[in-house]
């Protein structure tokens, strides 16, 4: 369960969320739509503890996420926006070495890896350096990242915005997957069709979020 009780984040004077409340349960996909700058990133990062909320709190299974190492080791996954992987590495290292930090057995580390990878059709591609890769595949490889750290809570930014129909598809319904095994999963997006097929919709404007579908 996410709790998010009244968050504000601002940089400097600049307010991106602005006194925001929601919960997402466990099983729940959220769609949270909006212009550039609307503050869904910002919101994304906040419930990541990568961002310091100013007021409020966010909590997670009765958490309260304080920062992004206590927040990542009581499971709440970020797949950010640009994908956040290490170029001169290769798509299968970007997914085993931070199971491994986190002492994942390396044998069950190793299947974890593989299958995730051929969950986003990259099951070929895993030795090639993520330099090597078009946007798009890159994208997919940072979703398969995230989807192998088996979180609890899953915030995917923008993770559709380079993929054609074909691989959209694909990562909604992994996210989809996820979220049938207990994951609560919030999609921040520019694309309505992303937004159409979660189980509930919120838009951001200027910090502000209201609601278009909910529980």
């Amino acid at each position: 369960m996410i709790q998010v009780k009244n968050i504000t984040v601002a940089y400097g004077d600049l307010i991106a969320v602005d006194d925001v409340s929601f919960d997402v349960p466990p099983g729940f996909v959220l769609a949270v739509s909006g212009p550039s700058g609307a503050g869904k990133s910002s919101l994304l990062w906040a419930i990541a503890g990568a961002v310091e909320v100013g007021t409020g709190k966010v909590e997670v299974d009765g958490l309260v996420i304080g920062g992004r190492p206590a927040a990542a080791a009581h499971g709440v996954v970020l797949i950010p926006q640009g994908n956040g992987l290490a170029r001169v590495l290769t798509a299968r290292e970007n997914l085993t070495i931070p199971l491994l930090a986190n002492g994942k057995d390396p044998d069950e580390t190793y299947v974890v890896v593989e299958s995730a990878l051929k969950a986003v059709g990259l099951e070929e591609s895993g030795d090639h350096l993520v330099e090597e890769l078009s946007g798009g595949e890159q994208q997919r490889v940072a979703v398969a990242r995230g989807i192998a750290q088996q979180g609890r809570v899953i915030l995917a930014d923008e993770s559709t915005s380079e993929l054609d129909s074909t691989n959209r598809e694909r990562v909604l319904d992994l996210l989809r997957s996820q979220a049938n095994q207990g994951t609560a999963v919030v999609i921040a997006t520019h694309d309505p069709t992303v937004a159409d097929a979660a189980d509930g919709h919120a838009v951001m404007d200027e910090g502000h979020l209201t609601w278009v579908r909910r529980l």
